[in-house]
């Protein structure tokens, strides 16, 4: 079954530490995903996302400002983060997705994992099912260096990133 993203009910979020004592979370808004996923021929699960870097949104216009510049994202010559997955597995209702997430046109392997709901119709005769997933990643893998020092130690920025997503899908053939 092929399914596709409601934007409407989803949310692809992130988080950092900010001066090694508070956390900064944002997201991003303009996100494509298709999802091939079928309880039953886990085998032939896949999905793939393109997320719209310009869309990012901390809440802050000045930091999105910067997060969008070349010091990180660099949307200019950079608009776009990837994921496609190499491996989907399940036991229950916990799923693992493991994938290829590009950034800045460097890609390395990461693992969400979480759990899925459903499939089960909605109100309106739509098939949905729905996804929470965590993972993380070092920033800097992804060339993403930019950093400040700070008077009383650490760093202005983290180099772990921690990445939230609460999706759900809609069947296609609906």
């Amino acid at each position: 079954m092929t399914w596709q993203l409601d934007k409407a009910h989803s949310e692809i979020g992130f988080s950092v530490r900010h001066m090694m004592i508070s956390t900064v979370r944002g997201h991003f808004s303009g996100v494509e995903a298709e999802v091939v996923f079928n309880p039953d021929d886990l085998s032939a699960s896949k999905v793939e996302a393109k997320i719209d870097a310009e869309t990012i949104d901390t809440g802050e216009a000045q930091r999105d400002g910067h997060l969008r510049s070349a010091d990180f994202f660099d949307v200019e010559n950079h608009p776009h983060l990837v994921f496609k997955s190499t491996n989907v597995s399940v036991r229950g209702t916990d799923i693992e997705v493991t994938g290829d997430l590009t950034i800045r046109e460097t890609t390395k392997a990461i693992t969400l994992k979480g759990e899925y709901q459903g499939p089960g119709k909605d109100p309106w005769g739509m098939t949905r099912m729905g996804f929470s997933l965590t993972g993380e990643i070092d920033r800097e893998d992804f060339g993403l260096t930019w950093n400040q020092a700070l008077e009383t130690g650490g760093v202005l920025v983290a180099k772990k990133v921690k990445i939230q997503i609460e999706a759900q899908l809609v069947d296609k053939a609906d």
